[in-house]
């Protein structure tokens, strides 16, 4: 019983550790903030690996998405004369829930753990340490710009992700014979249904994901420790956490901005 209150215990303070270095962290790289045109160079790189690069995965999980959202609604609604009304829950769909969340789960599961791998490669190969006696603050120099890159990029692979998704769904709403829906009704009933809050509660989402993605992946990768075996569990553990605080915060989002 004692060692179970004591294992409960050092749980209860790693928790409170991990908790207390990342809100630091957060607070360090905001302050860096005002220095990012002297990183103005890193930062569209980053962008360009967060963004460009992730075009071609996006498009295919947003078109299919779209199109197996429109599929299923589409045939239960066609058996109740409800089919007009797909644009409207093809759209709702996509722009406040589908879109940022599974974006932010691509973003995370391509982008976050090869920041985190990178960074914990970087970690444990003194590199870090290198960094800090040339003088050059490492959250500076790499946390800061991947922070920016990710509240960029992430809102606008989400806006993108949207748009392919309603395509995919007005495409397989037209062609299957179980649905068939013109474009031009399809069209109607989302533009009727999608207004500018249910527009501006997907891309607060999408930022506050994104700050979640390279926070986690910054915080995993400076902490790093192990050799090659802990690189890989950083790399895991990025993937896994990112996960799970873009559901919470998806939770609490929804809750407070419905």
């Amino acid at each position: 019983m004692t060692s179970r209150v004591d294992n409960l215990g050092k749980r209860i303070l790693y928790f409170q550790q991990v908790v207390g270095e990342m809100v630091i962290l957060i607070w360090k790289i905001v302050a860096y903030i005002r220095e990012a045109p002297r990183n103005i160079p890193s930062i569209l790189t980053q962008m360009a690996i967060i963004g460009y690069d992730t075009l071609p995965v996006a498009s295919v999980m947003a078109f299919f998405v779209g199109m197996v959202l429109a599929l299923q609604t589409g045939v239960e609604l066609n058996k109740y004369g409800g089919q007009n009304i797909i644009g409207a829950i093809v759209g709702h769909s996509m722009v406040r829930e589908l879109g940022p969340v599974m974006t932010s789960f691509l973003v995370a599961g391509r982008c976050g753990s090869a920041m985190a791998a990178e960074l914990g490669v970087m970690t444990v190969y003194e590199e870090i340490d290198a960094l800090k006696t040339l003088d050059i603050d490492p959250i500076r120099y790499l946390a800061m710009p991947r922070f920016i890159a990710c509240l960029i990029c992430v809102p606008a692979l989400v806006i993108y992700s949207d748009c392919i998704g309603i395509v995919g769904g007005a495409l397989i709403s037209n062609i299957h014979p179980q649905i068939f829906v013109s474009y031009a009704t399809y069209y109607d009933s989302l533009t009727a249904a999608l207004k500018m809050k249910e527009i501006g509660t997907g891309l607060t989402k999408a930022v506050v994901f994104g700050a979640l993605i390279a926070l986690v992946s910054t915080y995993v990768g400076f902490a790093t420790r192990g050799g090659a075996r802990g690189i890989g569990e950083s790399t895991t553990r990025s993937v896994v956490l990112s996960f799970m605080l873009i559901l919470v915060a998806d939770y609490i989002l929804t809750r407070l901005l419905m």
